[in-house]
């Protein structure tokens, strides 16, 4: 989907600072955020994609403020939510104690450790072939950034089979394809401006990409 997380290529956000001893966790409570996200996945209520959809759905401005656990924190609240065991508004009201999930709630597709697939075709596309990212605006989950549709590029790498995140985040099954490591040139994405000898390597999956 298209959202204020698909900052890749975007300007005005100030330089990385870099922390030269950065800690694992600033603080006691985003160990909990990260364990509690794990237990999520791990389980039958959540898998990476639905996750990853949960951030990409928060608005804009608790995107931008809340930090990266602060968002972690967010999706584990969305996808309890979704997934029935908490009530919208029931964290608002300081509800004490967590219910568990209705036993008839569904386990969504993908929950099972490991995304690594085979298919019973060989690639589309091969190394060295030039292809063209599609210009694609689905609503839903993607894992094509929004700077690269549209954007001619090689391939350099072909991986195997994966999960396809786009309709595992929305228990639709895996539907596995293969990915590709794909070359864009600097100059393809950013025009005349882009630094001279620049380039980005993006891993698309197969249905992102169409044969130039």
């Amino acid at each position: 989907m298209d959202g204020i997380h698909d900052l890749g290529g975007m300007h005005g956000f100030g330089a990385i600072r870099m922390e030269p001893h950065e800690p694992v966790f600033h603080s006691a409570w985003e160990g909990r955020v990260f364990a509690m996200a794990l237990l999520l996945s791990a389980g039958t209520l959540a898998n990476i994609d639905r996750f990853r959809h949960a951030i990409e759905r928060l608005p804009p401005a608790i995107y931008l403020g809340a930090g990266y656990y602060g968002r972690w924190l967010r999706a584990v609240e969305t996808l309890l939510v979704d997934s029935g065991v908490l009530r919208l508004g029931e964290l608002d009201a300081d509800t004490p104690g967590v219910r568990a999930p209705a036993a008839s709630a569904p386990a969504p597709a993908g929950a099972a450790a490991g995304a690594l697939r085979t298919v019973p075709h060989p690639p589309r596309f091969h190394v060295g072939q030039v292809v063209r990212a599609r210009n694609m605006h689905p609503p839903g989950h993607t894992r094509l950034p929004r700077y690269v549709r549209g954007k001619r590029g090689v391939v350099t790498i072909i991986h195997p089979a994966w999960v396809f995140p786009d309709t595992n985040a929305h228990g639709l099954g895996e539907h596995p394809q293969y990915a590709y490591a794909v070359r864009f040139d600097g100059e393809e994405l950013w025009g005349a401006d882009a630094e001279p000898g620049t380039a980005v390597h993006v891993d698309c999956f197969e249905s992102y990409l169409e044969p130039e």
